[in-house]
């Protein structure tokens, strides 16, 4: 039989019982002791089946307390909206330059935002962009006219979230070092999110199981019922 790392025996907490959302992030926390400040993560489980287009479930969700992350931006956009995504803090800012050093292999950001006239040239990236659900899309607020507020939400906490082919939404909700009280607020806000973004082609239960768990620990079970 293998032998148990250190940092597993190590572990505390029940990972069989259903917590409460703040006993959850209680035990997340505690576990989570690497060298790094490690990311929250919320797994949930939905009723849908991605494989119907009826079913699908994407969107964006502005965390109240932030993400802890230092999220780059790239924009494309031409004259006065690129000027407006500069001052608004975007790393990456152009057009037909942005479109060849991307297609080129740059890949030096974490968000892609593009005004509408810029789509039909961003398109020619998809394959480039798309495996790495990094292409705009109006539904998530990135393909937009209001460059700077896009860049505003992407760097002050927005987070995409989308359906995975198994029905789960995976999400970053913040860092160990965050407080409980901010943890469970961001929780909450992507739990509501998600409930607003239910499909008409979802029937019966749709927020099925919740669980959290940081970069190097343990998950936790979350009753559904804790997070409203």
């Amino acid at each position: 039989m293998a032998k148990q790392p250190k940092r597993i025996k190590a572990w505390t907490g029940d990972r069989d019982a259903t917590h409460s959302v703040e006993a959850a992030i209680k035990l997340v926390k505690e576990n989570a002791r690497a060298k790094f400040d490690e990311t929250i993560e919320i797994s949930v489980n939905l009723g849908v089946d991605p494989r119907h287009a009826d079913q699908q479930v994407r969107g964006v969700v502005n965390l109240p307390s932030g993400t802890g992350r230092d999220v780059r931006v790239a924009v494309f956009a031409k004259d006065a909206k690129a000027a407006e995504a500069t001052a608004a803090g975007a790393e990456h800012v152009g057009a037909e330059d942005l479109y060849e050093k991307i297609a080129g292999g740059f890949m030096d950001f974490d968000r892609v935002i593009a005004t509408p006239d810029m789509m039909a040239l961003v398109g020619r990236l998809g394959k480039v962009l798309g495996p790495r659900g990094l292409m705009p899309n109006p539904k998530v607020g990135t393909v937009t006219p209001n460059v700077a507020q896009a860049v505003k939400d992407a760097k002050g906490g927005a987070v995409e979230f989308r359906v995975e082919k198994a029905g789960i939404v995976h999400a970053g909700i913040g860092k160990a070092s965050f407080t409980d009280e901010a943890l469970v607020v961001n929780v909450k806000a992507l739990i509501e999110a998600l409930n607003r973004s239910k499909p008409s082609g979802a029937k019966g239960v749709f927020i099925k199981r919740i669980g959290l768990s940081s970069t190097m620990g343990p998950g936790f079970k979350v009753d559904t019922a804790s997070v409203g």
